[in-house]
């Protein structure tokens, strides 16, 4: 799974013709944004991929024969729910043909909502909770992120079908921090201890 910087259909075409079959795309806050990213990721007559597969690495540079003819089924469209537009066109959104599945954005529905930083906060929580059910009656496939285990579990217990439960930065530096701690570089000035690293 890639995410995309953006819904640009030059930037999807770019990481559909390295090989990238499952996108993630954020901000998507209207089912015409959500129209405009699916046709991206299709060929003609169903979309407006650019038509250069020979040369692309997807295709195995022209080695897989008939590539153009199955490349649409094989793309899995996830977009980012990420405000309360979004939420408030969250129906509309799943009613995309071609949308495989919605993730929501837990840190910027938060801010969206007025509680920056408050991706716990109660009304942010109750209207995560609402969208996961929302995308799983619609039939499309529910995400989020957490850090939470406990939290992971009722959103799967939800029917979230996929669920980021760590971050790989924040993981490195948690072990990264915990190490400084068995050697207490954490809470001193690493310059003033002999022998210590600055690192």
């Amino acid at each position: 799974m890639v995410r995309a910087r953006s819904g640009a259909p030059a930037l999807i075409k770019q990481l559909l013709d390295v090989g990238v079959r499952t996108l993630l795309v954020p901000m998507v806050d209207t089912p015409e944004q959500a129209e405009n990213v699916v046709a991206a990721t299709r060929y003609p007559p169903q979309g407006i991929r650019g038509v250069g597969a020979a040369a692309a690495r997807a295709s195995r540079w022209g080695a897989r024969a008939g590539y153009v003819d199955i490349a649409n089924d094989e793309v899995c469209l996830l977009v980012q729910a990420e405000s309360v537009a979004a939420l408030s066109n969250l129906d509309r959104i799943c009613a995309v043909d071609g949308l495989h599945g919605v993730f929501i954005g837990p840190a910027d529905l938060a801010a969206s909502m007025g509680y920056l930083g408050q991706a716990g906060h109660p009304e942010v929580q109750a209207a995560i909770e609402t969208a996961i059910q929302t995308i799983s009656a619609s039939g499309k496939a529910p995400g989020t992120l957490t850090g939470d285990s406990a939290m992971a579990r009722r959103y799967l217990d939800l029917g979230a079908r996929f669920v980021a439960v760590g971050i790989d930065v924040t993981l490195l530096a948690g072990a990264t921090r915990r190490l400084a701690s068995d050697f207490d570089l954490g809470s001193s000035d690493p310059a003033s201890t002999p022998g210590a690293s600055a690192y």
